[in-house]
């Protein structure tokens, strides 16, 4: 896993910049089309990475203050804020959102960056993990938009040579066990890496140490990253070699959030 926070403060103006070029176009009825999300519209997702961005912020501030972090009854009051715009509010204002608390964090200095610590949500956050993420929700909720355009959209692919290393502890989290055992190899493409994915009363993704002769999933990051945040369906699935495995079945214990 990548531990500096370069590369993801990186990404994440790679994808702010793409996500850009994406909306700034849309007029209104695009705007309100639905996005890959489950119930959101364009708009709502921008109204989304909006919100996140400024509730982001708050997580920065008091990092860099040694602070406690805000609890959820802060969050209430700013995602009512977000969900009374405008959807052309809500994009324009998202995207802004986005810039400030991104350039914010490209101000940050070598001993700034180093200084970042936040325990959030059970985990002990530096500043590379801060970076992750919010990286992890903003390139697929920009693929959320890019493939409401355009079926063949793909995860940036920066993106995905940082994420790869980070599915393990998103996969306890992210995962709905069905109770059935599975073990499993998965075999990634670009980058290439490789995984033993257990199932059962509880779902566990692990690097591969050599295991042969149990079933197999070969297909590409991408893919396995969409996989597990709920957005691998048939119609958005790239060739894959699945020998014993039932797509459909880990599809199901991956619903998305």
């Amino acid at each position: 896993m990548e531990t500096s926070p370069g590369p993801w403060i990186g990404a994440l103006r790679n994808s702010h910049d793409r996500l850009q070029v994406i909306v700034e176009p849309l007029d209104l009825v695009q705007l309100e089309q639905p996005s890959y999300a489950s119930k959101w519209s364009i708009a709502q997702v921008l109204s989304h990475l909006g919100s996140q961005a400024e509730i982001f912020g708050l997580w920065l501030d008091a990092s860099l203050s040694g602070a406690e972090p805000p609890g959820r009854e802060a969050f209430g009051p700013i995602w009512d804020s977000w969900n009374a715009r405008s959807p052309q509010a809500q994009a324009a204002d998202g995207l802004e959102a986005d810039r400030v608390t991104l350039e914010r964090m490209e101000s940050l200095d070598a001993d700034q960056l180093a200084g970042l610590h936040l325990n959030l949500f059970g985990m002990d956050l530096d500043a590379a993990g801060l970076g992750r993420i919010r990286l992890g929700e903003h390139s697929v909720h920009t693929w959320d938009v890019a493939v409401a355009l355009d079926p063949a959209a793909t995860v940036a692919p920066d993106a995905v040579g940082l994420l790869i290393d980070t599915l393990g502890p998103l996969v306890g989290r992210a995962a709905k066990p069905d109770g059935v055992e599975r073990r499993l190899r998965v075999s990634t493409t670009d980058p290439a890496r490789d995984f033993i994915l257990q199932t059962g009363e509880s779902v566990t993704l692990t690097p591969a140490d050599g295991e042969e002769g149990v079933p197999e999933l070969r297909l590409p990051a991408e893919a396995l990253i969409r996989l597990v945040y709920g957005r691998l369906d048939p119609a958005h699935t790239p060739a894959v070699q699945a020998s014993g495995v039932d797509l459909d079945e880990l599809r199901a214990i991956f619903p998305g959030f």
